[in-house]
Parts: C-alpha cells; structure tokens; sequence
C-alpha cells in the first residue's frame, strides 16, 4: 500500500506488537509492527502475523485525538463509507473494466472497531491492499491519468450516499473563510507578530495572503448561490492516497478515508491536482523548481471527467480551474497560520517546516494563476471528449 512498506528490516516497535497488534481479530500471532508512511495526521504502521503455515498483514494506525476529537465517530464514517462502496462494486463487479478496491476495517477481538489502550489512545487495523503502491509524486501522464480515474470512480460510487447521512469529523474542514479567520487569529497574537518580524520570508508570505483574501471565498460564494452542490467527497484525494496496482498498472484504490464527508467535489479535485501537478513535490528545496505540469492537470483531468461526466454539471465544470487556485491557496494558509501558531497541527521535521511548505504552496499558486487560460482550455476540452 505504501511505496516504502517492502522492505523488512526498519525499526520493529515490540512493546506496540505486544500491547497493540494482538487485539485485532487476525490470523495468526503478530510478530511485529513497523512504522511506515508519510502522513501528516495519524501514525501508521504495517503489522505481520504468522502462522505455522502462512503470514498475514495489516495497517494499524493510531488515530490523532488532537485532529479527531471523536474517534469512534471517525470509525463509524469510515465503516459506513467502505460499507457502501463495497456493495456498489459488488452490483458492477460483472461490467467493470478491472478489479476496484477499498479497505475495510478490521475488528478488534471484542467486536469493537477499536482498541483503546490503557493511555485511552485509539487504534484501528485496515485491510491491507496488497500487490499495490502509492507515489509521493506523479510517475507521468499515465499514472495521472489513472489517479483521475480513480478520484473519478469514487466520486461517482458516492453519489448516491446522501450528504447528511455521514458526521463531521472536522469542522470547519475546507472551509477556506474559516481558515483565513484563524490565520488572522494567529496572526493577532505576540507570539506570531515575533515570528513575522523577525523573519523576511515570514512576512513575504503574510503579504502574499493579504494580496489573494478575495481567493478565500470563491467556492464558498458559488456554493451560497446555488450554483455548486454539496455531495459526499474524498477530503484528501492527494496522489500519494491513489493506489497503483503492480500487475495490471491501473490505478485500483484510494485511502485514507478519515475526511469523507459533505462537501464539494471541486474541494477534491483541486487538492488531487495542487498534488499530482507539483512536479516538485510539496517539500520541494528550491522554489525555482516549483511548477505547475500543463500536461500531468490534462492527463487527470481527462482520467477524471469521464467517471464523473453523470453527475457533473456545466457550473461544476466552470469552477474546476478556481478549486485548483483556492486550495492550493487554502492548504498555503493552514501551513503558514500552523508555523505562526507553534508547529501545533501539521507533523514537522523542524521548526521551519511549515513555513517552508507554505512558501511552496504559494509558489504553486503563482505558477497556476500564469497558466490560468491553458488550465480553463484544457478542461473545456476534456469535458467536450467526455460529451
């Protein structure tokens, strides 16, 4: 699942193989967990049981309270969510043009879809979908082009699963006002006003925000108006959540699935390509190498349309370009208000981090607002191909 996760002989946590693995309803003994992945949310590790005869393995992640504050309502989301796609792919599994997955929970061995450990931490084990790797970056067209197929396919399995029908997990969550206020917040305190003065890159970038506020209510307004509808969305469909499947190289899965909930798909299919067209990556050194790929969005955009194409209308369309500028801008935001704030949401390597990942989010913003008329054209292409 994850491109790291092959190799054996990283570090084996013992005491969590011990306390932790064991309580899940696996075959076999677990025999250990190995931390694995680059998420910046909850840890994640693979776990490996062994039988006499056979070896078996999971994810086991344990889920960050300080993010989720109602765990068991997460894990009640991500049941109901996997629940449903499953028995969609199950009704088309005769007419599909592969072999579609999602992972499902795994139960504890009371029945519960959790343990809690004696800190009162939460945990929870996914299937593991095997035989498939996720990239940090896109690999080409090709890969692009799957991971818009596979957004696409999600997108369309969840339409008819009402919009209420899931809780909010995050409030506020894309919510791209909200985050501007608690920038400001943040931005209004000691502590922050020190960090901006004393730093030149800092305040270049509190003047970047203060030059796009406008960008903060774009999609919001669209959706007061009537002209964008709330559905069931991914959250977090960045290109290292797309599963590629090591035999057929078809794109098979997409994980992550703690932000499905209520919202606009615009809000994914901005995020997938601020992801997939960042040929730099998001902790890219040099900001000179931050570009926004013409030909990894049209590639997407193209996998993404078709599976979408019954439930997307002409407005939908028409606020495809702006989703890509508002949550690069957003994500640039929620990286800057976290480094004024202490480093208190995002996981950082160093005190810089989130500083240095909103100078390249912003990077990324300018270099889509310069290619602003190729991005509209090409989309308006894609959705004439789709008919």
């Amino acid at each position: 699942m994850f491109r790291n996760m092959q190799p054996m002989n990283g570090q084996r946590d013992a005491q969590l193989t011990e306390q932790v693995a064991g309580r899940f309803d696996m075959a076999g003994a677990p025999v250990g967990m190995f931390p694995v992945g680059s998420g910046n949310i909850n840890d994640t590790y693979l776990s490996v049981y062994r039988t006499s005869y056979s070896e078996t393995r999971c994810i086991i992640q344990r889920v960050n309270k300080r993010v989720f504050k109602d765990p068991e309502v997460l894990l009640k989301n991500f049941r109901r969510v996997t629940e449903h796609v499953h028995h969609r792919l199950e009704k088309e599994r005769d007419t599909a043009d592969r072999i579609w997955q999602l992972p499902r929970l795994i139960p504890a061995k009371n029945g519960a879809d959790f343990h809690v450990d004696d800190a009162g931490e939460y945990w929870r084990a996914i299937t593991l979908i095997d035989s498939a790797v996720a990239y940090n970056q896109a690999q080409g067209p090709d890969h692009a082009r799957e991971a818009g197929t596979v957004l696409g396919q999600f997108h369309r399995l969840m339409m008819d699963l009402p919009p209420g029908s899931l809780a909010v997990t995050l409030p506020g969550f894309h919510h791209t006002p909200g985050y501007l206020a608690a920038y400001d917040r943040t931005l209004a305190t000691a502590a922050a006003r020190e960090r901006v003065s004393g730093d030149s890159l800092t305040a270049d970038l509190c003047r970047f925000v203060e030059e796009r506020r406008d960008l903060c209510s774009v999609l919001d307004a669209a959706r007061a108006r009537g002209e964008l509808k709330v559905r069931i969305m991914h959250g977090d469909p960045k290109i290292n959540n797309i599963l590629m499947d090591n035999i057929t190289g078809l794109g098979t899965s997409i994980i992550d699935l703690d932000t499905v909930g209520s919202g606009l798909v615009q809000w994914d299919y901005g995020d997938a390509l601020r992801s997939t067209c960042n040929i730099a990556g998001e902790d890219a050194r040099e900001l000179g190498t931050v570009e926004f790929s013409l030909e990894l969005c049209q590639a997407f955009t193209a996998g993404y349309i078709p599976q979408a194409a019954d439930f997307l209308t002409g407005a939908d369309r028409d606020y495809l370009y702006d989703s890509i500028l508002v949550i690069t801008f957003e994500l640039g935001l929620r990286f800057l208000q976290d480094h004024l704030a202490g480093n208190v949401y995002f996981k950082t390597r160093h005190d810089r981090h989130n500083l240095d990942r909103a100078a390249v989010q912003f990077r990324l913003c300018e270099r889509v607002e310069a290619r602003e008329k190729e991005i509209r054209n090409l989309i308006a292409a894609c959705g004439e191909e789709a008919g």
